[in-house]
């Protein structure tokens, strides 16, 4: 996912592997693995940061925010700002169960309409 996302990303922009590593500071052989999901990737903000430099996407732009929540993801961390949300992680475990098949119940979809709304 995060992987197949950079090189897709860095191919649209014209940057070869040896020279997107090269602005990174990065073994182009370990970097392959990271966009091939052999590797997970980077989890330090610092290198996240670099990368979308790199990638000349701007933050806190949909693009940026992307990169920063396939990243998590692919490491298996939910994204911090999801994390500081008590009412979004108080429905997580609904979420995880709906995305599993599983039904939620009545009173947890009425919950969830509620917090659409905004109204809990």
């Amino acid at each position: 996912m995060f992987g197949e996302f950079i090189k897709s990303l860095r191919i649209e922009r014209n940057i070869g592997l040896r020279e997107f590593c090269r602005r990174l500071s990065k073994d182009a052989s370990n970097w392959s693995k990271v966009e091939r999901g052999v590797l997970a990737p980077p989890q330090d903000i610092e290198k996240l940061n670099q990368i979308t430099k790199v990638l000349t996407i701007e933050k806190d732009s949909e693009l940026y925010n992307e990169l920063m929540d396939k990243a998590s993801i692919d490491a298996g961390i939910i994204p911090k700002d999801i994390l500081s949300d008590q009412k979004i992680l108080n429905a997580l475990p609904m979420f995880f169960r709906t995305v599993r098949s599983e039904k939620p119940t009545q009173e947890e979809l009425e919950n969830l309409i509620r917090k659409i709304r905004g109204d809990g």
